[in-house]
């Protein structure tokens, strides 16, 4: 069990390190281009997401995110560590949060006052959370494991240009971004809006991932008692 913590503590703390780390070299790097810099940051975070889910998967499984924890639980799988999952990768956030701040010579925490919530937002982070949920549950019931890596990072690589949130999708990630008043970084009062919205887009996501997986098991029955 303290295997798979430390490796939910330290996949989480490092997603957000490379998040918020990447967001101050891109608003150094091109100061003047908005657009350049959310690429830098797609880009640095999707690299991320495909290393620490190589590395960490067969430890913990690298959920390195609250919400996929709490859908593997709603699905039934054999996770018996879920509150302690959840914690660990909060951990995680804020650690990260603080050590991407240490890095770039900012003090190590400074609240963010970048205000994201509207229902724009909202609505993008209910998407954008259920269909990261229906991702990752349909590979793994169709137990292509090996593909969950890159299609998360090309998922939340494509989502941050197609979402107006740029598709957090992540409580810890959220958490951890309250924790820098730097380019990634987001506001309390924001925060708390995106929180509730993953949380549905859980929901949603675990709704749609149920419908799925049921389909696809009948499916694999029907065509075995075809061949018979």
């Amino acid at each position: 069990m303290m295997r798979r913590l430390l490796a939910e503590f330290l996949g989480s703390a490092g997603l957000v390190a490379a998040i918020i780390g990447s967001g101050i070299a891109a608003s150094r790097l091109t100061p003047d281009d908005l657009g350049l810099q959310l690429l830098i940051n797609a880009l640095a975070t999707s690299s991320a997401l495909f290393v620490l889910i190589t590395i960490f998967q067969p430890i913990s499984g690298a959920h390195l995110n609250p919400v996929i924890t709490l859908v593997d639980r709603g699905l039934g799988n054999t996770n018996t560590y879920a509150l302690q999952y959840v914690f660990a990768q909060l951990a995680g956030g804020v650690v990260g949060a603080v050590l991407a701040n240490v890095m770039f010579g900012l003090d190590a925490v400074s609240f963010s006052a970048h205000q994201r919530l509207g229902w724009p937002h909202a609505l993008s982070e209910v998407i954008a959370t259920a269909g990261l949920v229906v991702v990752i549950f349909v590979l793994v019931s169709l137990k292509q494991h090996q593909k969950i890596a890159v299609s998360v990072a090309a998922y939340i690589g494509a989502a941050f240009f197609a979402t107006s949130s740029t598709a957090f999708a992540n409580p810890a990630v959220t958490l951890g971004r309250v924790f820098s008043d730097t380019f990634a970084g987001i506001a309390p009062l924001s925060a708390l809006g995106f929180l509730a919205a993953q949380i549905v887009g859980g929901f949603l996501g675990l709704i749609i991932a149920r419908l799925l997986v049921d389909a696809s098991v009948k499916a694999a029955l029907a065509e075995t008692r075809a061949s018979d």
